[in-house]
């Protein structure tokens, strides 16, 4: 019988304005037991250009500057198997709470997805069960951080990134945290 992964909580604040979404954390990630630890993942070194933060920061301290961003980070899938790290792994799905997530954080205003993978499971297995204004927010899927995705530069992928800074600074326009 093969192993099911379980995820991580959310790391966000009530008032958080955009939600990033992965698929499932890696193997690398379950082990460390961080969001995007491995070391070629190109996610925390985005964040860190984008909100003015040491990507080497210890990791509960880069959480906490992307909570003060207003940036709440999750993934999709709560369990799963994955044999591997690789996304095409994925299978036998069980997604977060959602409901509860956006109940909690009334206050984003769009969805980014870390590649085409998570934006797949949640518009199958999440989006159908959610109503009202949570069905309707916006959504972007971004080119995945992973260093399995290498057919983008670090700077291609920082550049396509920035529309989370964007849409982050017309939100608390709108909206201060």
């Amino acid at each position: 019988m093969p192993n099911i992964d379980t995820g991580f909580p959310y790391s966000a604040t009530p008032n958080a304005h955009v939600l990033v979404l992965g698929s499932m954390p890696s193997r690398k990630s379950l082990a460390e037991q961080q969001y995007y630890a491995h070391p070629r993942n190109a996610f925390w070194p985005i964040m860190g250009e984008l909100f003015d933060f040491d990507a080497a920061l210890p990791y509960e301290q880069r959480l906490h500057c992307l909570c003060a961003s207003g940036v709440a980070l999750w993934d999709v899938a709560h369990q799963c198997i994955r044999p591997g790290s690789l996304d095409s792994d994925i299978r036998d799905v069980v997604p977060n709470n959602f409901t509860g997530f956006f109940t909690d954080c009334t206050s984003i205003h769009h969805i980014f997805f870390n590649g085409r993978k998570a934006e797949t499971m949640y518009c199958h297995l999440v989006l159908p069960g959610l109503s009202g204004p949570w069905h309707d927010l916006p959504q972007t899927c971004l080119p995945s951080t992973s260093p399995a995705h290498a057919s983008r530069s670090f700077a291609e992928k920082l550049a396509a990134w920035k529309v989370v800074k964007e849409v982050l600074k017309q939100a608390l326009e709108t909206d201060p945290i």
